[in-house]
């Protein structure tokens, strides 16, 4: 697949990414948050269904915009790009927090969404950590799992060091594919404080319900594709979609958090039924 890079200047900095594909027009939202964007195998694997563009997100390189850094800054960022690219509306297609910012989207901005896909989402309901932390407890060491609390508590207080955020990464990436041992590289680089603010700014919307209460608004496609092997659970897409007019779930056996590397060929015939619907 051919992409082309792009870069876009926005309030007091630029955001770099790529573009390229055939098909419907979709923007991608990496997860993270605050992590270099990683969709360029998803892309691929989506091309002929979708043309799409991805960048990364603000606050992290090669990206350079400043913050603050809000899930309504990620939003007008997305609106940014997809008017850089003259899309009154496009697909949505967010993995893990990108799937949430997703969510959000359509939720503030049904007029610029023409569908949406979650893949592995965090969903609405922030309780799925708990989960997520019961099942690392399966692979991780006692003292891995103290790690990462410490590592969580210094970056909720904002007191972080990006080698901490990254340490904190090492340690949960491997645990999200069924097999270790054919995990991606865990990012190398993160966005320090754009990886504080999002995420009070996650914890913030939730607190307020913004979309336990708004997806029942929702009147566009909505797909999620959850791996069934993820250690963040099921539960994160199964229970969002049940608050959205007629969304769908499509579960994949024997997959991780990352379907389009370790089930490319589920993963992608899942896309093609939503779309043949």
């Amino acid at each position: 697949m051919h992409e082309e890079s792009f870069e876009l200047p926005v309030d007091g900095g630029l955001i770099r990414g790529h573009s390229g594909g055939e098909g419907r027009p979709a923007l991608l939202l990496h997860g993270g948050a605050a992590i270099p964007d990683y969709l360029g195998d998803c892309a691929e694997q989506l091309d002929g269904l979708f043309a799409t563009i991805r960048y990364t997100q603000r606050g992290t390189p090669p990206s350079e915009a400043p913050g603050p850094y809000s899930i309504e800054g990620h939003m007008e960022d997305a609106l940014v790009v997809l008017d850089r690219f003259g899309l009154e509306r496009a697909w949505v297609i967010g993995h893990s927090w990108g799937g949430h910012l997703a969510l959000h989207l359509v939720v503030a901005h049904p007029d610029r969404v023409a569908g949406v896909l979650c893949i592995n989402p965090l969903g609405a309901d922030l309780s799925v950590f708990d989960d997520h932390e019961q099942a690392l407890r399966l692979t991780l060491t006692p003292a891995q799992i103290d790690r990462i609390h410490e590592i969580d508590e210094h970056r909720r207080a904002g007191d972080v060091t990006e080698a901490d955020i990254v340490e904190r990464f090492g340690l949960i990436w491997g645990p999200f594919f069924v097999d270790p041992g054919d995990a991606s590289d865990p990012p190398a680089h993160v966005g320090v404080d754009a990886s504080i603010e999002t995420n009070r700014s996650i914890v913030e919307h939730s607190d307020r319900g913004t979309l336990t209460e708004g997806l029942g608004s929702v009147r566009v496609p909505v797909l999620f594709v959850h791996g069934e092997d993820d250690p963040l659970p099921l539960r994160a897409s199964t229970e969002t979609a049940a608050l959205i007019p007629g969304a769908r779930v499509e579960t994949i056996p024997d997959c991780g958090h990352f379907p389009w590397l370790e089930q490319p060929t589920a993963f992608r015939a899942a896309v093609e039924r939503l779309l043949a619907d």
